[in-house]
């Protein structure tokens, strides 16, 4: 099979899926069809366990807990909301945990977040548990404790449970992302990566910023060496658990960024997800709070978590061809129609919560307002920083990685296949023109619901629960009555 980026000039214009109404837009096109068999493989439960209780992967993982001195282990994965649900067992279990695993009730994925009606979201209390199996070549041990380490995990329905059973759950946002990546690299040639930058809050004694009115306390090097106890906590333990840390910054009062290198695009966001442990940990040891909330106050810059993207086939980066002066290959330019395209119904993805959006509200804090690019200008969607990286900015702190990166990888295959031309800087196409990013998770919500590829590129039990959750996040919301509103109100009208 020709490869999608093998000799651009010579592939026939594919508009399929791009015209409202179409077939191939309504299902996903290529990209929804590998996820619904993906989803419907009833025998990847069996695979995985034989492939763990081969006598010699079994007496690997043993050989490396030994070696290790870990005593106990997390076996863990991240739900939906982003958080990471897990269980200990004493290491000398290893061996049926490759066999059995671990068991948690199936709405453990979604957060065990009960609706405002009452029902528990993800199947009810009568819902069935799930089975977690190991993927041993994950083990770590936890630099600040080495008699504990941890192995992520994947959700199946259990064989048991018949012809429902032995498959991977599409809650399960991790294996998801992994297997969509590895369809997308085959059909595609190309292989996602990504480098994130998480911005995040820190408060507690000692680490207070005092500026002037109207003043950023950005890149000061004393606020740095306030926060150097931080830094240098974090750093150390992330290298430890085999981050390429490069360089970190102070942003606002009591903010912070520390990048590490970009890699292929699951392992990015497997870092991601332990960048939350780390600080949390640090915080807990040195007796502060660290947030990652996206907008924590009002006048002071949010927290947001851009992703820096990049296509490569091998080693080769194909959105980068040599050019010195700043611009956007054919290529990228065509992923850069397919984000911005779908940049509306992403935002259920990229703004998970209803604090989300109040990035986009606090007018001169270097949050993207449109679903527009330019050339090393911050106030777009997304930014040509560097040639060779497309830095899509709308993701925030809060963000679910591997959720993020799926709605990503399907936007920019749309754009490859159908040749999205996002126009030029300043300057939209017609195809990506009335796209607007939505300033409210409500807004969000109708975005996606009204985005049919993304929708069909989706599994529908993801969709169903992702909206299921965000319409009872914004209900929440609406129903509550802020301090500001008695502010307001209170003695406004005689």
């Amino acid at each position: 099979m020709t490869s999608l980026l093998t000799a651009p000039e010579e592939r026939a214009p594919d508009l399929a899926g791009t015209g409202p109404g179409s077939a191939d837009l309504i299902t996903g096109g290529s990209f929804g069809a590998s996820l619904r068999e993906i989803i419907a493989d009833d025998t990847a439960f069996e695979r995985h366990r034989e492939a763990n209780t081969r006598r010699e992967n079994v007496e690997a993982f043993g050989e490396k807990i030994r070696e290790s001195g870990v005593k106990y282990i997390y076996y863990m994965l991240p739900t939906l909301g982003s958080r990471t649900v897990a269980k200990v067992v004493p290491a000398v279990h290893y061996e049926r945990m490759l066999r059995k695993g671990i068991a948690f009730h199936r709405t453990a994925l979604t957060d065990l977040q009960t609706s405002r009606e009452g029902e528990l979201i993800g199947g009810g209390v009568d819902a069935h548990e799930f089975w977690g199996l190991p993927e041993p070549e994950t083990f770590q041990v936890l630099p600040w404790d080495p008699e504990v380490g941890r192995v992520f995990c994947t959700a199946y329905d259990p064989p048991h449970l018949g012809a429902a059973g032995g498959r991977m759950i599409p809650l399960d946002t991790r294996a998801l992302f992994i297997a969509a990546h590895r369809s997308f690299t085959e059909r595609t040639g190309l292989e996602l990566r990504s480098g994130l930058e998480p911005e995040m809050s820190w408060e507690g004694p000692g680490i207070e910023v005092i500026a002037k009115a109207d003043q950023s306390p950005a890149y000061q090097v004393e606020n740095l060496e306030k926060m150097r106890p931080v830094y240098k906590r974090v750093i150390s333990y992330g290298q430890a658990l085999g981050f390429s840390m490069i360089q970190g910054d102070y942003e606002d009062d009591g903010q912070i960024e520390l990048n590490w290198d970009y890699d292929r695009s699951e392992r990015t966001a497997e870092r991601m997800t332990t960048y939350r442990q780390i600080c949390k940990q640090v915080a807990r040891e040195l007796g502060l709070e660290a947030s990652f909330m996206p907008k924590p106050y009002t006048g002071k810059m949010g927290n947001g978590c851009h992703h820096n993207l990049s296509l490569w086939r091998g080693e080769e980066n194909v959105v980068e061809d040599g050019r010195v002066e700043l611009h956007a290959t054919d290529i990228a330019r065509h992923a850069i129609g397919g984000m911005l395209l779908h940049a509306p119904g992403s935002m259920v993805a990229m703004g998970p919560t209803v604090n989300s959006y109040k990035r986009f509200w606090d007018a001169g804090q270097f949050a993207p307002s449109g679903a527009d690019w330019g050339l090393d200008t911050r106030g777009v969607a997304i930014r040509i920083s560097a040639n060779g990286r497309m830095e899509y900015r709308l993701p925030d702190a809060s963000v679910n990685p591997y959720l993020s990166h799926l709605f990503l990888l399907a936007a920019v295959e749309h754009g490859l296949d159908a040749r999205i031309d996002p126009g030029e800087p300043g300057e939209p196409s017609e195809a990506i023109r009335s796209a607007a990013i939505p300033n409210t998770l409500g807004a969000a919500i109708e975005a996606f619901e009204a985005d049919d590829y993304l929708t069909g590129a989706m599994p529908e039990e993801l969709s169903r629960i992702l909206l299921q959750l965000r319409r009872d996040d914004w209900g929440r919301y609406c129903g509550h009555i802020t301090e500001w509103e008695r502010e307001q109100y209170w003695e406004a009208i005689p």
